[in-house]
This record gives C-alpha cells, sequence and structure tokens, in this order.
C-alpha cells in the first residue's frame, strides 16, 4: 500500500513571510502573535512584545488604545488609511491600519494589519538612488578618460623640457607642471574609486567599526566622544574588509568634521528582517548608524550628498560619501541619510547571508 506525506506550512513561517506587518490581540489587549515584519517595522523584540499590554509591547499604538477597546467591544473592525504613529524620540511613520474582530478558542481579540506607506516611498527612492549613482559614475569614467589622456601629454612634454633644459631656470616651473598633472590623476583616479574585485571573506562587523573608531578618535579632539551600542549577537558577515573600513571611516570622518571640536559620535548596529534594497528583498539585513550631533545637513544638500565633488566644505573635495556609497553598493547594500539640526544619523544596510 502506497502512503504519501503531506507537508503542512507552519503559520508562523507564513506570516514571518509577509511583509504586512501583523498583531494578534486577546480580549485584554494583550500581544498574543507577531511576525518578523513587525519586528522590522517598528523596531521592537518579539520576545518583548508577546504576552505585553499593545501600549507595551508596541510603544507606536499608546494613544490608540481606546479605539482599539472599542473596537473589541463593538465586535466591528475598522481600517485608518495614512495613519501616523510615533514613539518617544523617534521618527514618525505612516501606515494604513486594518483592525479585524476574530475569534479564538472562544474568545474575541483582534487581528491588526499594518502596511507601512513608507516603505513603498523608501523603496522607490532608493531605487532612485542607485539609479542616479550608477548614472553619475558612468559619467565620471567617461570624463576620466577624456582628462587622463591629454595629462599624460602634458606630464610628458614637462618631462622632455626637463631633460632638454636640465640647468635651466626654468625647470622649477616644469616641477609645477609634473606636480599639479599628477595631482590632477591621482584626483581622478579618487574619483573612480577602487578598481579591484572585492576580497571577500568572513568578518565580524564589529572589529572593524572599532578600528575605524580607534583611528578618528586618535586624529580628533579630545572634547569628542564616541559612543557605542553594538548588537552582539549580530553574525560576521562576508565582507572585504579594506573597502569596509574605507566606507565607514568615510562617513565617520565627515561626522567629526560636522561637529568641530566638541560633541558626541554614536555607532550603532542593528539588524532588521525583511528589508528591499533596490528591488531585491533580504530576509535579514545588518543596520550601522553613524549618528552626530552636529548642526545637520542643510535640506538644498540632502538630495546632492552622494555626488561626486559636492561638498560644504572649502577644503572638502566631495569624494568620501560617493566612494563609500559605490563600495557598499558593491556589496549589495546602500547607505541612507537623515538630518536635522543636532541629528544626523547615515545608515549602512548590508545583506546578511546566513552561512
Amino acid at each position: 500500500m502506497l502512503t504519501s506525506t503531506r507537508r503542512r506550512t507552519r503559520p508562523d513561517a507564513v506570516l514571518d513571510g509577509m511583509t504586512t506587518a501583523v498583531i494578534c490581540l486577546d480580549q485584554s489587549l494583550r500581544v498574543t502573535a507577531l511576525n518578523s515584519a513587525c519586528e522590522s517595522l517598528f523596531g521592537i523584540s518579539r520576545r518583548h512584545a508577546l504576552d505585553a499590554p499593545l501600549t507595551e509591547g508596541i510603544p507606536h499604538f499608546g494613544s490608540h488604545e481606546p479605539r482599539l477597546r472599542k473596537a473589541l467591544d463593538a465586535g466591528a473592525g475598522f481600517i485608518d488609511r495614512e495613519l501616523t504613529l510615533q514613539r518617544v524620540g523617534e521618527q514618525a511613520i505612516t501606515v494604513d491600519c486594518t483592525v479585524t474582530p476574530i475569534l479564538v478558542d472562544g474568545k474575541h481579540g483582534l487581528l491588526m494589519e499594518v502596511l507601512p506607506l513608507d516603505r513603498h516611498l523608501r523603496i522607490s527612492r532608493d531605487e532612485l538612488l542607485l539609479a542616479q549613482h550608477q548614472a553619475s559614475r558612468e559619467l565620471i569614467r567617461g570624463l576620466a578618460h577624456e582628462i587622463k589622456n591629454p595629462l599624460g601629454g602634458i606630464r610628458g612634454a614637462a618631462q622632455l623640457l626637463e631633460r632638454e633644459f636640465p640647468d635651466s631656470e626654468h625647470r622649477e616651473y616644469t616641477r609645477v607642471i609634473i606636480r599639479e598633472v599628477d595631482r590632477l590623476q591621482n584626483l581622478v583616479n579618487r574619483m573612480l574609486g577602487p578598481n579591484r574585485v572585492p576580497q571577500k571573506a568572513l568578518l565580524n562587523i564589529h572589529e572593524v567599526l572599532e578600528h575605524v573608531r580607534q583611528l578618528v578618535q586618535a586624529e580628533g579632539p579630545d572634547e569628542v566622544h564616541f559612543l557605542r551600542d553594538y548588537d552582539p549577537s549580530i553574525p560576521d558577515i562576508v565582507v572585504d574588509r579594506e573597502q569596509m573600513i574605507q566606507s565607514v571611516l568615510n562617513i565617520v570622518r565627515n561626522a567629526l568634521q560636522a561637529i568641530g571640536s566638541t560633541g558626541n559620535i554614536t555607532l550603532r548596529t542593528r539588524t532588521k528582517r525583511q528589508l528591499t534594497i533596490g528591488g531585491a528583498r533580504h530576509k535579514l539585513v545588518i543596520q550601522i548608524d553613524v549618528e552626530d550631533d552636529g548642526p545637520g545637513i542643510p535640506a538644498p544638500m540632502m538630495e546632492k550628498i552622494f555626488y561626486p565633488m559636492i561638498t560644504t566644505r572649502p577644503e572638502g573635495t566631495g569624494l568620501g560619501l560617493p566612494i563609500a556609497q559605490y563600495l557598499i553598493h558593491s556589496h549589495g547594500g546602500l547607505i541612507e541619510c537623515r538630518s536635522r539640526p543636532g541629528c544626523t544619523v547615515f545608515s549602512i544596510y548590508l545583506p546578511l547571508e546566513l552561512q
């Protein structure tokens, strides 16, 4: 006799595969279930939220408890469009929220489906940012080719003049020409970024952050303080160590220059679930935040900071952030920035492929 084995998909696996945040509440408005998308959206831990009152487990809903209680008592659901949710000290998020009464084991409860509108805007913004980055790199490559050829000719002519008239009083001028040509060629090479394939290996991301912190702390004023907020549970990630150090170093040095002689720089690591980067969805992503309490980035500059040669400092080259973005992009990641006076945060997102 032939028998067949049917494999059943676990309900929690289905919930965790959804991009919509799902929350189940019992008759006391305690959290009985939630999925990975909910953890990612609200920045909470499932272990902390389960069995806790909704307003404690997910504080974003603190002011909405009366309406949820009314929906539970009346047995009638509702839909809120473009609902703004905010936790004290955090950025507000905009969502569509659907609340449906449910009956589990003979007891009334609520099923909440929370669709983040910001997520769709973020995906569109990321795709636009990546497209702009690729277009700017193609433009730079074309310009670099056109610039390097005549620079080589100028340098060669200056060397010929130097050999032709070794004792000439004009030797000083040929040396200036050669030195300036070398400077321009070096600038063009920096604009192009690294020309080698990343040499990836397993690495603890906190080793990179600590290495960068020590470098910048040594060159910065004593009144600049570094704060560390690391998640020690983050596993090793496959990256190119030198390129990762260069990326983080460029961002941290920018933060140091922004705050000047005194202030705080915070290095923070977290994991996020079900995050989309450039159209590709990843189950798990490492988020590295570099936060400073400087004056912030002017609003007109925010859309341009990842373009080459864009800088607010007279002595700056405007190449640090574009190079960092290019290196992170070559690892399948992305850098984002949000800024206001007193708080600027650069967030690096790197896909984490579990071994």
